[in-house]
């Protein structure tokens, strides 16, 4: 977004950390002790030290969050010198807001919120996070922080309900959703690098999961259905992906002949990833189902595969992947694989998803026309300062 933004000609700063996600180990070539400024083309990238723990927990997490949004405060608040007209943060990490408002009263700078998790909501759902009295606390300064933001952005309509309910009026919230770059990834292109590289015959089908980790993603359906369609000798699952809950789901896994695990692959290799499915698996916790709208799946779809969700009906998730799969009911793991083994046995509808899903994201999803509107939205929300 950072560099799109730039590439149009506007000045971009930004105040991020190195990079360590999903792996929770800081990548070659970084510290997480040291302060580090970059210029990628017109781009200034300033990188702040933070604490990365190699085995987080609820606690380990807050802390772990607490120490980028101090160790960024000072830069941020440097930036009142540079004066910029809108200040863009966005959740996670929510301690980080605070600063970034402050920074952009002092500057009399428009300040925009953009959620793509609720942190907090997600936190306590997951057990992260335990106590009444923590939670209404946290829900209460959260809750005034937002309402003083001049916008607040999120990534789906579900999360815009949630957005109102916690007191974030209308006039100052707004839709920006996930994009997908649709010329990277397209559907033509075949994966058969993968397959060979993993030993799975070219006539045989395969179920992708790729993506984080972690709790959010409820990962032992996976296991689970891999477990009971083991028999289908023409079926190969890939998980492909880093996080706190890889080794627990490759323990799971031990002993099934059918899976293949993998790393997070590097960009150039996304859309032959990508292709390597016959169909995708989203896996989803029931209860995180409207708190977060999973980026994977703007992939899923650019990718024209049919895709298997878990998910209950009547959320977000449920209404995309609507017509482009199939949607079985969270922690249900025998539907979960009668949804996979329905699709291997119907080439015709897998077909036909497929081509849906390609044309919900050329339609919805398409990256140019994403930030587009973002951009339109900066314009008029700079002209509109005070």
């Amino acid at each position: 977004m950072a560099s799109w933004l730039s590439s149009k000609g506007h000045d971009v700063r930004v105040v991020t950390a190195p990079p360590y996600y999903p792996d929770w180990k800081v990548a070659n070539g970084f510290r997480s002790t040291r302060y580090l400024t970059e210029l990628v083309g017109g781009l200034k990238i300033f990188r702040c030290p933070l604490w990365v723990p190699a085995k987080p927990s609820g606690m380990k997490r807050l802390l772990h969050l607490l120490s980028f949004a101090i160790s960024s405060s000072p830069i941020m608040l440097r930036q009142v010198f540079w004066r910029p007209d809108i200040v863009w943060v966005v959740e996670p990490t929510f301690f980080c807001a605070p600063c970034a408002w402050v920074v952009a009263r002092v500057c009399r700078a428009k300040a925009w919120l953009h959620i793509q998790d609720f942190e907090v909501d997600a936190a306590f759902d997951l057990g992260l996070l335990k106590g009444i009295f923590l939670k209404s606390t946290i829900s209460f300064v959260e809750g005034r922080l937002l309402r003083n933001f001049d916008i607040v952005s999120t990534i789906s309509h579900r999360m815009l309900d949630r957005l109102s309910f916690k007191g974030v009026s209308v006039d100052k919230s707004t839709l920006f959703p996930n994009w997908v770059d649709i010329s990277k990834i397209t559907p033509g292109f075949q994966g058969y690098a993968f397959r060979n590289e993993l030993n799975i015959p070219a006539s045989s089908l395969v179920a992708l999961y790729s993506g984080n980790m972690g709790a959010k993603q409820g990962l032992d359906i996976l296991s689970e259905a891999a477990s009971l369609l083991r028999d289908d000798r023409d079926l190969y699952f890939i998980f492909c992906g880093n996080g706190a809950g890889r080794t627990d789901l490759e323990n799971s896994c031990k002993g099934l002949n059918n899976v293949r695990f993998i790393d997070l692959q590097p960009p150039d290799r996304l859309s032959e990833l990508l292709a390597t499915a016959d169909i995708h698996l989203l896996p989803q916790r029931a209860d995180v189902a409207d708190l977060v709208m999973p980026s994977k799946l703007t992939g899923m779809l650019a990718s024209g595969r049919p895709i298997v969700a878990t998910a209950r009906f009547g959320t977000e998730v449920a209404r995309v992947v609507e017509g482009l799969g199939v949607v079985v009911q969270p922690e249900d793991p025998k539907a979960f694989a009668q949804a996979i083994s329905y699709l291997c046995e119907n080439a015709s509808l897998r077909k036909d998803f497929g081509v849906a899903a390609r044309v919900y994201a050329e339609n919805y999803l398409d990256k140019d026309a994403v930030l587009k509107l973002f951009e339109e939205k900066l314009m008029q929300l700079n002209f509109g300062k005070n």
